[in-house]
């Protein structure tokens, strides 16, 4: 098996994998276009808030089942085709509604952009899974952090790319039509990124857990193992807290819509400039991780995201807003490292999928903060917003200072 791990073709095709994945997923990022969209066909911030937690928490709902049956398999990569194919047919399909529906209904075309998302994101529960249970069969812990870090910057290449794209077709061609153009366009980025990743050569997995008679006792032992695991706890804790930024990222854009009377181009150059924050902020973060220091990572993006906060409070000129995507792009893709590297670096590997899916499906609640976003916003306004999140963010700033590079102290 050693001579599958940290081969070099197989760390080009994750860095490729992510870099079309990015270019592909941006044009419906929850912190810029996708509340855009929503607020075309309703001006409701929770619904708002709602669909931007649609796109990355409907995979909450089978993460854990997921685990159930990964846990006794020898490879994954025969099920990872089967969720890339559904991901590719659903995100086509959002599109196709928005351009052939559009304006004629509302709510149908609603529909389809809330179901279309939900199905994009369920079958991530099971693609997630595969995907890091064949990370941690490939990688060292030490590559792995040099990988996903390269990854993430050649990702934010892509995103940036895409900004320009979707700038260019929001300008051009009118909505709902442009929405639409994007989804189809996308969907065939995302077929040509995932169809190199199945390439990745999977070793067979010798060290499995026996799969529990019913998924009630396997629920069960979860939870024990939750209870017997400081080290996973803790690290959830702070996971968790990490995605309190979304309490108000999506609405920054829609505020920024206010005050600027955003145009397309405009739109698209903040898609771009936070891709340029996670790029840059990737150059630190691969460094840091590289040599095991993730703790210091979530740190540095606890700090970054509060700052941003600050100047979107602040803001009222369009550079001002610029700096908020900049210096959240940077942080949010700190968050991400740290979450995907601290996980399968504390899995015993016979469990890692338990431990994916235990970490993953309680810090996935953390995706739907954009919910009470909008009611926090929809009763008191921005700055009672933007205040309640620069708080929360503080808090686990604080949480961070206990985490270890590998275990907690």
């Amino acid at each position: 098996m050693s001579h599958y791990i940290d081969r070099f073709s197989t760390h080009v095709k994750n860095v490729l994998h992510g870099f079309f994945i990015a270019l592909g997923t941006t044009i419906a990022e929850p912190s810029t276009i996708l509340p855009l969209i929503v607020n075309y066909f309703t001006a409701n911030s929770i619904i708002v808030g709602l669909f931007a937690s649609l796109l990355r928490g409907g995979a909450v709902v089978v993460q854990m089942f997921a685990a159930f049956y990964s846990q006794s398999l020898t490879r994954v990569m025969p099920y990872q085709r089967i969720v890339y194919f559904v991901r590719v047919l659903s995100w086509f399909g959002i599109g196709a509604a928005l351009y052939f529906i559009g304006d004629s209904s509302a709510i149908i075309s609603l529909w389809s952009l809330g179901i279309g998302l939900f199905i994009f994101s369920f079958a991530a529960g099971f693609g997630s899974i595969y995907y890091r249970e064949i990370l941690g069969k490939v990688f060292s812990h030490r590559y792995l952090g040099h990988s996903t870090a390269r990854r993430q910057f050649f990702a934010a290449i892509g995103a940036i790319l895409s900004g320009v794209v979707a700038g260019w077709v929001l300008s051009t061609y009118s909505p709902p039509q442009s929405y639409g153009l994007l989804f189809m366009v996308s969907a065939l980025l995302l077929a040509v990124g995932y169809g190199i990743f199945i390439t990745v050569p999977e070793p067979l997995k010798t060290e499995i857990s026996e799969r529990e008679s019913s998924f009630v006792l396997f629920l069960q032992n979860s939870w024990l193992l939750l209870r017997q695991d400081w080290a996973l706890r803790w690290q959830i804790i702070v996971v968790l807290i990490s995605h309190s930024y979304l309490f108000a990222s999506p609405f920054v854009i829609l505020r920024a819509d206010e005050v600027l009377n955003l145009t397309g181009w405009l739109v698209g150059g903040y898609v771009s400039l936070q891709m340029t924050g996670a790029m840059l902020g990737n150059i630190l973060w691969g460094q840091l991780a590289s040599r095991g220091r993730n703790r210091e990572v979530m740190m540095l993006s606890f700090a970054l995201m509060m700052v941003a906060m600050i100047f979107a409070m602040t803001s009222s000129i369009a550079w001002q807003y610029g700096v908020f995507f900049l210096l959240s792009g940077a942080a949010m893709d700190g968050f991400r490292l740290v979450a995907n590297n601290l996980i399968i670096i504390i899995a015993p590997p016979a469990k890692r999928p338990v431990y994916i899916a235990l970490q993953f499906n309680i810090t996935a609640l953390g995706l739907f903060f954009a919910v009470p976003g909008g009611i926090i916003l929809g009763y008191f306004g921005y700055n009672v917003l933007y205040i309640f999140t620069i708080i929360v963010l503080f808090i686990g700033l604080i949480c961070a200072q206990k985490l270890s590079n590998n275990r907690v102290v």
